[in-house]
C-alpha cells in the first residue's frame, strides 16, 4: 500500500544530497544478471484491439516457473541494493527516525476508559493498550506477536470493544495475508475466550467486520464464503454473510452461528456477486443496520436495510429497506432512531441527509452542500459531529439534534484530519490532526465552551521541523484543470533544478493524501531534498466530483495530472528530469506506471510499490471483481477501452529509454497479485534501452504492506532510498566510490 497517513507507520524516504548528479545508473557488472523472463507469444484481439501479453504465463496459479523467476530476480535485486555504498548507514538513519515518537491511532472509548492502537519507539508492531484516564499508565492488552509461529510477523487487523468495556473482539493475521482469525479477549483478566473464527476480513475504519450487541452479550460478524479448492480465484470475495455469535455459545469456531444478513438470507433483500454484506449497530439504538457495500468500503454503500434489534436477537430479523443505490452513501452514523448519511446526490462535495428509522418523518438534509468536502461522521449524545476538509485541510463541525444548529471548532492549525471520535453517551468530540510540519495529536472539542485542547494522548515526537516549510501550489493539467500539489522542503532551498525530488501520487477510490507528519522526511529535507504530493483526479481532494473525474472512462486523467505535477516541478526549477523520481503504490501503480509509459523522459527513477500496472488482467485475480465499481469490467466493450488506456504494461514499447525502476511486491499480497508486478518488471527489462536497472524486490513474509512490521518497512525504505540516491546521482551512494 502507498505509504501515507493511514495506519500506524508513516515514513517516507530520507535523502542526503550534495553536489551535482553523477552518471552511474547501470547495475554493477560484477553481479551476474539473472536470465530474462521467458517470452511466450500471446496476442489477443479484444473488441478489435490487439493486446500483446507475452508474460501471461506468470498468472498460472502455483506456477513453478514463475516462482523461480521471482526468486532469482529477488536474489539479484538484493545483491545490487546491498552493493550501493551508504545503504547500511541509511538504514540506521531511517530506523532512528522511525523511533522518535509513539503513534496513537484507532482510538475507542468505552466504560469511561480509552482503548487505542499504538507503536512506541523500539516496538516492531502495533499493540493494543487501555488507559483508565488521560495521563495514566497504559496497560498492554494485545501484542499480536504472541500468536506467531515460526517467527512469522503478525498484525492486529482490527479490534472492537464491547459497549460495557469488558470484552474485545479482534483479528490477527500473519505474513501480511490480511486473512484474520477472530478471537475475544477478557479485558479484566487478559485471557482469551474459547472463540476462534476464520475468514473475517476488515479493519477499524473502512470496513469494520464486527458489530457488538448493545448488552455486550454477543456480536455480529462479517465472514467470507468458504469455497471449494477448485472454485475460480475470482470467487474469493463473493457471497459474504453476517452471523450472530453469543459469548455463552458452546461453539467456538462459529460452525453453528446463524446467518442474519447477506447472500441469500432473506427474500426481498437481493445481493449481487460484487457486493459485500456488512452489519452495523450502536449502543443506544434499537435498530441494527444491514449494508451492501462495494469493494469492502464504507465509502461505497449501495443499499441500506434496518431491522429491530429485538427481532434480530430472536432470530427473526425483518429487514426494511431504508435507502438504495440512488443515495450513493459514502459514510453514516447511527444514533437512536436516527441514521445520518453522507451522500453526493446533488452535492459534488457531499451533503448529510438524516433518516428517521421509525418511519414517522421523511428524510431531510441536515448539512447542505457547500465549499467543504464532507469526509466523516460521528454520533454524540446531543449532536452529530462532521469531519470535513477545505483544500485538504481539516475542519470539525457540530450539528445539534433537533434544530440542526451548526457550530464549528476552531482548529489549532492547518492540517489533515484523521479519525473523529464521539461518545454516544457523552458530549464533545475527539479528533486527530497532523500537518506536513506539525506532529499529529489528539484534540478535544468541548462545545459548551468552544475550547479545543490537546488531550495529550499522543505525545509529541522528539524531533523538530522548525527549519522546514510546506507549500500548496497548483499545476495545469492537459485539459486546463488545476491540480493541487503539496511541496515540503527546507526553508531557503535554492530552486536551481538540482534538488533530488520525490513526487508521490495515488488517485483512486476518492482517497485523499491529506497532510501527515513523517519524521523520516527530515534527513532528506535537511540536505536539500524535496518531497511533493500530487493530489490527482481519482482522489478526493475536491470531493465526489474530483473522484469521478479520475475513474473508469476518465481514469487517464489520473496519469496526466501526475505528469502535469512533475512538469510543474521541472518548469519551476524545483528539480529536473535527472533529479526527479516518482512513486505510486497499489492503485497508484496505474499512476506511476502510466507516467513512466507516457513520459519516460521526465523521470530518472520510479518506485512501483505493489502496483496495479496490468489493469487489463487484474479482473481475473481474487481482488479483481470487487474493483469493477472503480475501474470497470474488461469483458464489456465500453469498459475495455478505458481499462486498456489505464494499463501501464500495455503501453510499454520496445527500444525506449525508460527510467530506472524498483518494483516491489509481497508474496502474500491479497490485493494486487505478485504476478502483476512481476509481469511489469519483466516487460520493462525486455523493452528498455536506457541502461538503467529494472529491479524486482520480493518480500516473502509480507503482503500488500498492511501488517508489515516496522523493521520490514524500514528495510524496504532503506532499499528504496538507496536505489533513488544511486539513480539520482547523490554523492556517497555511487558504486564508483564518489563521495
Amino acid at each position: 500500500m502507498l505509504r501515507h497517513h493511514g495506519g500506524w507507520f508513516a515514513v517516507l524516504p530520507a535523502l542526503a544530497f550534495a553536489g551535482p548528479a553523477l552518471a552511474s545508473p547501470a547495475a554493477p557488472a560484477s553481479i551476474p544478471k539473472p536470465p530474462p523472463a521467458p517470452i511466450v507469444a500471446h496476442v489477443s484481439h479484444d473488441f478489435g484491439t490487439p493486446v500483446t501479453d507475452d508474460y501471461r504465463w506468470m498468472e498460472k496459479p502455483g506456477s513453478k516457473r514463475f516462482a523461480a523467476f521471482m526468486k532469482t530476480q529477488n536474489a539479484y535485486t538484493r545483491k545490487v541494493l546491498a552493493a550501493i555504498p551508504g545503504k547500511q548507514a541509511l538504514y540506521e538513519e531511517i530506523k532512528r527516525d522511525a523511533n522518535v515518537g509513539t503513534s496513537v491511532f484507532w482510538v475507542t472509548r468505552a466504560d469511561g476508559r480509552i482503548f487505542y492502537m499504538g507503536v512506541a519507539p523500539g516496538q516492531n508492531t502495533a499493540h493494543l493498550f487501555v488507559l483508565d484516564r488521560i495521563g495514566g499508565t497504559p496497560r498492554l492488552l494485545i501484542d499480536p506477536m504472541r500468536f506467531s509461529t515460526n517467527h512469522v510477523p503478525q498484525a492486529l487487523n482490527y479490534y472492537f470493544v464491547s459497549p460495557n468495556g469488558k470484552y474485545i473482539a479482534f483479528g490477527v493475521s500473519g505474513g501480511g495475508s490480511e486473512q484474520a482469525k477472530l478471537r475475544v479477549l477478557d479485558v479484566a483478566t487478559g485471557k482469551l475466550l474459547p472463540i476462534g473464527i476464520t475468514r473475517i476480513d476488515g479493519d477499524n475504519t473502512d470496513f469494520p467486520p464486527i458489530a457488538w450487541l448493545p448488552d455486550s452479550k454477543g456480536f455480529i460478524y462479517y465472514r467470507l464464503h468458504k469455497f471449494g479448492p477448485h472454485a475460480p480465484v475470482t470467487d474469493f470475495y463473493q457471497k459474504s454473510r453476517d452471523y450472530l455469535h453469543m459469548l455463552d455459545a458452546s461453539d467456538a469456531d462459529g460452525a453453528t452461528d446463524k446467518p442474519v444478513f447477506g447472500w441469500k438470507i432473506a427474500s426481498g433483500v437481493p445481493m449481487t456477486l460484487s457486493q459485500d454484506a456488512l452489519v452495523a449497530s450502536s449502543p443506544n439504538s434499537p435498530y441494527v443496520l444491514g449494508l451492501f457495500t462495494e469493494n469492502e468500503e464504507l465509502q461505497t454503500i449501495d443499499d441500506v436495510y434496518a431491522t429491530k434489534l429485538t427481532d434480530l436477537e430472536a432470530g427473526k430479523p425483518v429487514w426494511r429497506k431504508i435507502a438504495g443505490r440512488g443515495v450513493q452513501m459514502a459514510g453514516f452514523a447511527l444514533h437512536g432512531d436516527r441514521l445520518d448519511v453522507i451522500t453526493p446526490n446533488g452535492a459534488p462535495r457531499f451533503k448529510v441527509v438524516s433518516y428517521d428509522l421509525s418511519g414517522t418523518s421523511a428524510p431531510k438534509t441536515v448539512v447542505p452542500p457547500g465549499r467543504d468536502v464532507i469526509i466523516s461522521l460521528a454520533a454524540g449524545q446531543h449532536a452529530l459531529y462532521v469531519g470535513a476538509m477545505r483544500d485538504g485541510m481539516g475542519r470539525v463541525k457540530r450539528v445539534a439534534y433537533g434544530n440542526d444548529a451548526t457550530t464549528e471548532a476552531a482548529m489549532p492549525f492547518q492540517g489533515g484530519l484523521g479519525q473523529i471520535l464521539a461518545d454516544p453517551n457523552g458530549s464533545g468530540v475527539w479528533f486527530r490532526l497532523a500537518g506536513w510540519t506539525t506532529p499529529s495529536a489528539w484534540y478535544n472539542y468541548a462545545p459548551q465552551s468552544g475550547a479545543v485542547t490537546n488531550t495529550g494522548l499522543e505525545p509529541p515526537p522528539k524531533v523538530s521541523f522548525a527549519g522546514i516549510e510546506s507549500k500548496e501550489v497548483k499545476a495545469v493539467s492537459w485539459d486546463g484543470t488545476m491540480i493541487p500539489v503539496s511541496i515540503i522542503m527546507k526553508k531557503g532551498t535554492r530552486l536551481d533544478g538540482r534538488n533530488p525530488t520525490l513526487l508521490i501520487g495515488y488517485g483512486s477510490y476518492g482517497i485523499t493524501l491529506t497532510p501527515f507528519f513523517a519524521p523520516t522526511f527530515l534527513p532528506w529535507l535537511d540536505h536539500g531534498g524535496i518531497i511533493a504530493v500530487a493530489h490527482v483526479r481519482g482522489g478526493g481532494w475536491y470531493g465526489d466530483a474530483w473522484h469521478k473525474a479520475g475513474m473508469k472512462a476518465t481514469k487517464i486523467n489520473t496519469v496526466f495530472d501526475f505528469i502535469a505535477a512533475a512538469q510543474y516541478l521541472v518548469d519551476q526549477h524545483y528539480t529536473s528530469p535527472a533529479h526527479l523520481a516518482g512513486e505510486g503504490g497499489s492503485a497508484g501503480g496505474i499512476t506511476i506506471g502510466g507516467a513512466v509509459a507516457w513520459r519516460p523522459d521526465l523521470f530518472a527513477a520510479a518506485i512501483d510499490s505493489h502496483g496495479d500496472t496490468n489493469a487489463l488482467r487484474m479482473q481475473f485475480s481474487p481482488n479483481g471483481p470487487p474493483n469493477e465499481i472503480e475501474f470497470g469490467n474488461v469483458l464489456k466493450r465500453k469498459d475495455f477501452h478505458w481499462i486498456y488506456a489505464m494499463d501501464a504494461m500495455a503501453h510499454i514499447r520496445n527500444g525506449v529509454k525508460y527510467p530506472a525502476i524498483l518494483a516491489i511486491t509481497g508474496a502474500n499480497d491479497p490485493r494486487v497479485e505478485p504476478w502483476e508486478v512481476g509481469k511489469f518488471a519483466a516487460r520493462l527489462q525486455a523493452a528498455s534501452v536506457s541502461g538503467r536497472p529494472v529491479l524486482l524486490r520480493v518480500s516473502y513474509q509480507s503482503g500488500h504492506g498492511i501488517g508489515s512490521t516496522k523493521d520490514q518497512e524500514v528495510r524496504s525504505l532503506a532499499d528504496q532510498d538507496a536505489f533513488l540516491f544511486w539513480q539520482l546521482g547523490v554523492k556517497g551512494f555511487q558504486p564508483d566510490g564518489s563521495k
